[in-house]
């Protein structure tokens, strides 16, 4: 399947039914009258979220939706149906928003949260409701009023645990695959994840879900590279596992420009507690690992210092001591919390 994050829609909700103008004319009934039902309502246009989906793409094709009608009123006083509420599900993470996407209509965090994008219009009044001491015989009635129309952007920001993020070709694929059931596409070039990839790690009796998102690089919040569309996805996260390639020359330099890319997006992505993940490092002479790791704590000054850890997600070295560690930094923040 397809991943998409981001949809734009037209919706709209039913128009109300039509009020009668209908008189009683029945046999031996001397004195009739008026008896027009009032039209149905407007059926509404709902959101819906749902879980076990975690894309978007049914709305890439068909972006026009519309509910039913009310039903038209009709003599002997009967009022015609409402019409039915149209359901459009979504995955659970789904923002809506409006057109221009500056205005957050609801926020759907959580399985089965439903959210009313656009209402009904109420049937007309038959001419039941225009009848008086002097007018016996109205023939007027009332149309119904249309419904909500609309146009929408769904954005979908992936619920996970852990976000892992980092440049191009730092391991972060085989990482995931490292520690979960994934098999994200891996390959020696940048670029090779194109879309976010979530999996689900198990420690002990816990699991916690990991989300992939494509390589960041300098200048992304401005549009280079993938940009930063997928941060959004790291928003919801409670944790950052940032990966550095361990044979990569510059790691301090690397880490800042990441940083600063996520401080530009914004989204409080900074401010959530983070591990530092050196990869590779089978790749690299002992000596020159402790080396280098001194060097790149030592760039860090007065600044206070993340957790940093060494593995090779390819050699499976250091994952289950990452795993452990993980689970430890959720303990921690888990008792933060309380």
């Amino acid at each position: 399947m397809k991943f998409l994050d981001k949809a734009k829609i037209k919706i709209k909700a039913g128009d109300g039914g039509n009020g009668a103008a209908s008189f009683r004319r029945e046999k031996y009934i001397e004195y009739g009258g008026p008896n027009g039902g009032d039209g149905g309502r407007g059926g509404d246009v709902v959101f819906r979220a749902v879980p076990n989906v975690n894309t978007l793409i049914d709305y890439r094709y068909k972006t026009s939706f519309a509910a039913q009608r009310g039903q038209n009123g009709m003599g002997k006083m009967r009022t015609g149906y409402s019409g039915e509420t149209l359901v459009l599900s979504v995955p659970t993470g789904t923002v809506i928003l409006s057109e221009n996407e500056e205005i957050e209509y609801a926020d759907l965090n959580q399985d089965g949260m439903e959210y009313r994008a656009a209402r009904g219009g109420n049937g007309g009044w038959g001419n039941l409701h225009f009848k008086s001491p002097t007018n016996r015989a109205p023939r007027q009635a009332n149309d119904g009023l249309p419904g909500e129309e609309r146009t929408v952007v769904l954005r979908l920001k992936l619920i996970a645990d852990i976000g892992l993020v980092g440049f191009p070709n730092a391991g972060k694929s085989t990482l995931l695959s490292a520690v979960t059931a994934a098999r994200p596409k891996i390959a020696n070039y940048a670029f090779t994840t194109l879309n976010p990839q979530l999996g689900v790690m198990y420690a002990h009796n816990r699991e916690f879900v990991l989300v992939d998102l494509p390589g960041l690089i300098e200048g992304a919040h401005t549009g280079v590279g993938l940009g930063d569309r997928f941060l959004g996805h790291a928003e919801r996260t409670k944790m950052i596992l940032h990966v550095i390639d361990g044979t990569a020359p510059d790691w301090a330099a690397r880490y800042a420009a990441i940083r600063h890319e996520m401080d530009s997006y914004g989204g409080g992505l900074t401010n959530k507690p983070e591990m530092v993940i050196i990869n590779k490092i089978d790749a690299i002479e002992p000596d020159d690992l402790k080396q280098r790791m001194t060097d790149f704590k030592k760039s860090f000054g007065r600044k206070k210092k993340p957790e940093i850890m060494t593995i090779s997600a390819a050699g499976r070295i250091g994952v289950t001591e990452l795993i452990a560690a993980i689970e430890k930094k959720f303990l921690t923040l888990e008792k933060t919390d309380e």
